[in-house]
């Protein structure tokens, strides 16, 4: 399980760094067609959902490997079993948020389905398309945060902690600047 895992998180930050490449191949792609006056409105359209996707795909990802921004100043100055009980409430509250984000995301974008939505640019795609993106993402990050309090829960410490440490171990301080 643990290595289904990690690839689902690592194939969702392989598709969120494509849809940032795409975003680049867009931009540029649009700004030498309008070179030769070329029309170009709807790839507006397009970067703003990749855009979006790239955030949500990114996010499980980023939180498993020590990428998201923690306020770590009062933990460091607790013992271990204080930091336990910090890191399992944290984790908890999180596991909550997310399960309320992954809720609402999902039955938004079920709803884009139902009543057929489209966007309202000169891209008249069904919404949900794009939406799927955000859904699987807010789920995504559901899972981690169940799959890091699970490993604390179990006496393991949080991979995200782990995972900062050995960065610093070989001298990669880039991620705290």
């Amino acid at each position: 399980m643990r290595r289904t895992l990690d690839a689902i998180y690592l194939a969702a930050g392989w598709l969120a760094a494509l849809m940032v490449l795409a975003i680049m191949l867009l931009m540029v792609g649009q700004s030498v067609l309008r070179e030769f006056r070329v029309a170009t409105g709807a790839v507006n359209d397009i970067v703003s959902w990749c855009c979006a996707a790239a955030a949500f795909l990114a996010m499980a990802h980023a939180f498993k490997h020590g990428d998201f921004v923690r306020v770590t100043l009062l933990l460091e100055k607790m013992g271990p079993a204080q930091r336990r009980r910090f890191e399992l409430l944290s984790l908890c509250i999180g596991a909550a948020a997310t399960a309320y984000l992954a809720w609402w995301a999902c039955r938004f974008t079920y709803e884009s389905w139902e009543f057929n939505d489209l966007a309202q640019g000169l891209l008249p795609l069904p919404l949900w398309i794009p939406q799927l993106s955000f859904a699987f993402g807010a789920v995504l990050l559901f899972v981690a945060m169940l799959d890091e309090l699970l490993i604390v829960l179990r006496g393991g410490r949080p991979t995200f902690v782990v995972a900062v440490e050995e960065r610093h171990a070989h001298g990669d301080f880039s991620a705290d600047v």
